[in-house]
């Protein structure tokens, strides 16, 4: 494995499809919407600078300057019902396979665009102006689109090696019909990487729709049969694994569902969750897909605090193109594991102590988290009874492989073997200081809750913010943790120096991390009054086994 940073001037991304969600029974409004929502962002009245306003997905993509974009939209036409060439129109090199049918390219168009593409495009895949409202017609068009993309930049004598994909709730799952009927090598040829946005792939916890409801919606064909792909007793999401590595799927799982605009579906998540564990004190979803939901077995995901959908969501926020920026072109991968732990206070003697686990991961200097648990968000790990965390809980794959109207929620055991927090990716190109290596903001938080409320409720036991810095361009690699920002406002200050400041205890202002034997992977300690654990951190290059 390697390391070593490649902040050299990229290469040219690959294609981006953008895939909208759910549009509703009637979907006039979609047809009309240019970029389907993805060219909607969000201000922040309470920040400056660039954090002030968030342009939108596509914008945003185009405007940056490492992984710029080229709109490549209107090259592809959708039509309701199929359309034949242009009398004696020549195709201008095109099969005449590629100019007929709902789902065609036009020459004209893909010449003044594609010739300049050098640096990627993005299309936005409009399945609502196709007449055939089924997930299996929306995954055939999907392939064809990912079909005439290749044979575009064929023709213009660009390199292809797959597509990435940005898919929003019901778009993820014409993903997985797409990947199914494309099968295995097809997939693996067409298809780079996915990234899902509140995707309820195991279904939508409430979603059970009688077949007299569904008699009793307007006749919009189709209609019908998107509603019921919701269906929380469906087992489908299990194919995706056996046709496309479910490690190059990110799911991304909202937890804001206080501030999704239909208040209806968020009350039935919370009765739903009473249904299924007992307990109305929580509601983990995005205020329409719950968070068990919205990952796959075997396949990485972040959390952000973000709602389904409206201003500042999966959609329209910030952390979305980021994350996903990052996943397709990242510089390194990233994970955290709990080695140990040990509660040092706490506990009830007449009620029944539950313990949680969270953390958060953001970016040094820049305005938006990687991954974020905590209280608010009802997503950490726990409930824990034992003090030093180490509890026999489910393996995460298997609960997620169940169906979701299993009865239970089992999904709060850790991301991975030996107790893994954490998986995701860097970019060291998008540092937003000049630091030497890399540097993140680390966030832990235990709490401790009584399940019963006789003694207390929601106590913090231990709250801390670290800043991690990596140096991975030096031989041997050296990591060190921070507990305040005193040694990280010079850009002068090397590894070696730090290595003079660096104390063995954990409450040091520096701790030098502790090499691994044979791995790249590094222990540190942390704690304070209330809670002290051993963290381990493995860094790999982005391309080793192609993560990246």
């Amino acid at each position: 494995m390697n390391v070593t940073p490649t902040d050299e001037t990229p290469t040219p991304p690959r294609p981006l499809i953008l895939i909208r969600g759910f549009g509703g029974i009637g979907v006039d409004d979609e047809m009309r919407s240019a970029y389907q929502g993805f060219n909607d962002g969000t201000v922040y009245h309470t920040k400056r600078g660039e954090n002030y306003i968030y342009e939108g997905f596509v914008l945003r993509a185009i405007k940056s300057k490492r992984y710029p974009y080229i709109d490549a939209t209107n090259v592809i036409g959708y039509y309701a019902n199929d359309v034949e060439p242009l009398p004696g129109y020549s195709g201008d090199g095109y099969e005449p396979d590629h100019l007929k049918g709902q789902v065609v390219i036009d020459p004209a168009t893909a010449a003044s665009v594609l010739e300049d593409a050098t640096q990627g495009t993005i299309w936005v895949y409009r399945y609502y102006d196709l007449s055939d409202r089924t997930l299996e017609a929306y995954g055939k068009n999907l392939h064809r689109l990912i079909k005439l993309i290749r044979a575009g930049m064929r023709k213009h004598g660009q390199r292809f090696d797959g597509v990435d994909i940005v898919a929003h709730s019901m778009g993820g799952l014409i993903v997985r019909e797409a990947l199914i009927g494309m099968g295995r090598d097809a997939a693996t040829e067409l298809v780079h990487k996915v990234v899902t946005l509140g995707t309820p792939h195991r279904g939508i916890s409430f979603q059970r729709v009688p077949d007299w409801l569904l008699r009793c919606l307007p006749k919009v064909e189709g209609a019908q049969g998107e509603l019921a792909s919701f269906s929380p007793d469906s087992t489908r999401f299990l194919e995706v694994g056996k046709k496309f590595p479910a490690e190059k799927i990110l799911t991304v799982v909202g937890t804001d569902y206080r501030s999704y605009g239909v208040p209806g579906s968020a009350f039935a998540n919370r009765v739903s969750t009473f249904i299924d564990t007992g307990s109305l004190a929580v509601n983990r979803s995005d205020g329409l897909v719950q968070q068990a939901s919205a990952q796959l077995p075997g396949a990485p995901r972040t959390f952000i605090h973000k709602c389904h959908g409206g201003t500042d969501s999966l959609v329209t926020s910030r952390e979305a193109y980021e994350i996903a920026m990052r996943f397709f072109h990242g510089t390194h991968r990233a994970k955290l594991w709990l080695d140990d732990a040990e509660i040092l206070h706490g506990g009830d003697r007449f009620g029944r102590s539950e313990f949680y686990l969270g953390i958060a991961i953001k970016p040094r200097c820049l305005d938006f988290f990687l991954f974020n648990q905590h209280r608010d968000a009802e997503n950490c790990y726990g409930p824990f009874a034992d003090t030093s965390l180490n509890d026999d809980v489910p393996d995460l794959a298997e609960e997620l492989s169940l169906p979701l109207a299993e009865r239970g929620d089992l999904t709060t055991g850790w991301a991975g073997p030996d107790r893994m927090l954490w998986e995701g990716w860097f970019d060291i190109g998008e540092k937003a200081d000049d630091l030497p290596g890399m540097v993140f903001r680390l966030d832990v938080y235990v709490g401790e809750r009584d399940k019963f409320g006789i003694g207390f409720s929601d106590n913090v036991v231990f709250q801390k913010q670290y800043y991690v810095q990596v140096f991975p361009d030096e031989q041997p690699v050296s990591v060190f943790v921070h507990t305040t920002d005193e040694h990280l406002g010079r850009s002068s200050t090397t590894a070696a120096d730090l290595a003079q400041l660096a104390g063995d205890d954990y409450l040091a202002n520096v701790q030098r991390a502790t090499k691994a034997d044979d791995r790249h992977e590094w222990t540190f300690r942390v704690g304070g009054t209330g809670f002290r654990g051993t963290l381990r951190l493995g860094i790999d290059s982005a391309s080793d086994g192609d993560v990246g």
